[in-house]
């Protein structure tokens, strides 16, 4: 069983008032971590774990076989939680928590295609959900050189997105590019960085492509408005993020869904059609402690913010 530390496993389990004995969703299995801590909070607790990747559940399975019948998995897009747990005659949840990062599992496995720290040969993939078609390397030898750069701009906030463009459509006229270190070598070639580096060159231009593949940014909105509708009234929904993007969109869809117009400034009247259906627990987003980010660097970057439901 690969090692996997679940992020601010405290913080979530305060953010789900887990402690009380209910049925809790965990959105993003991944390999069980956040599940297991919840499992353990109390021996009345039961979880559904939702995730894309079928890898993850098996593993998860494994590790959560103590637990029986109080873990139940599903292999399924989060953002499909409503649908799921009516076809499933769920009524209602008393907390649901998703962690949007990318699990250590996938990181960690060469031939899934997320980093470029393994060797030459490692598929240039990425994704989520190994059922679905379109792969890092399909948008990378497919996409337009102005379509590149904007998923790369967009989603990476990567300043050099154009010359890494360029320089992708440039070398893919010669050779598909299909492993990762083909990709993050022209990376750092279009930056012009080479030697030692603090954060790799190619990082921000990974984390576009993977979000891109993987549509991490679509219907996080709707996917919020839907976790709530099934939460219990007092239910709780905490959300991890990784990133500004992601973060950005919750803390918007929090604030609509606590009743706050979120129409632009210069709209005299409000056509939002908010309506305040929560409590925000969370003024600013909770970040892991100084003592985590020690133990789990991968934890630097997260972002929790969490909702109570009318």
């Amino acid at each position: 069983m690969p090692v996997h530390q679940p992020v601010m496993p405290v913080e979530a389990l305060a953010a789900l008032d887990a402690g009380k004995g209910a049925l809790f969703v965990d959105a993003t299995l991944g390999l069980g971590g956040h599940t297991e801590l919840i499992l353990q909070a109390s021996p009345l607790n039961r979880v559904i774990g939702f995730d894309r990747d079928a890898e993850a559940i098996e593993l998860a399975k494994e590790r959560l076989a103590e637990f029986g019948e109080r873990f139940d998995a599903v292999h399924c897009d989060y953002r499909q939680i409503k649908t799921v747990l009516q076809e499933r005659k769920v009524e209602s949840v008393a907390g649901i928590l998703a962690d949007f990062g990318v699990s250590s599992f996938q990181f960690d496995t060469p031939e899934r295609g997320f980093s470029f720290r393994f060797d030459a040969e490692s598929p240039l993939d990425m994704r989520m959900d190994r059922s679905q078609q379109t792969t890092a390397a399909d948008l990378v030898n497919e996409l337009s050189e102005s379509e590149i750069a904007d998923v790369i701009y967009e989603f990476g906030e990567e300043r050099a997105a154009r010359r890494i463009a360029r320089l992708i459509v440039a070398e893919r006229a010669k050779a598909a590019i299909n492993t990762t270190a083909q990709l993050a070598n022209l990376v750092i070639r279009a930056v012009h960085q080479t030697g030692h580096w603090r954060i790799h060159p190619a990082t921000k231009t990974f984390q576009a492509l993977r979000i891109a593949v993987n549509r991490e940014l679509d219907g996080l909105d709707k996917f919020v408005a839907d976790a709530i509708d099934m939460l219990t009234p007092t239910g709780r929904l905490a959300i991890i993020t990784f990133h500004s993007l992601e973060d950005r969109i919750i803390k918007q869809a929090f604030r609509f869904q606590s009743g706050h117009c979120v129409c632009p400034p210069s709209q005299p009247v409000c056509q939002c059609g908010t309506a305040k259906r929560v409590t925000v627990l969370t003024r600013k987003a909770i970040q892991p402690t100084a003592a985590e980010i020690a133990v789990n660097p991968r934890a630097r970057s997260a972002k929790l913010r969490a909702c109570q439901k009318l």
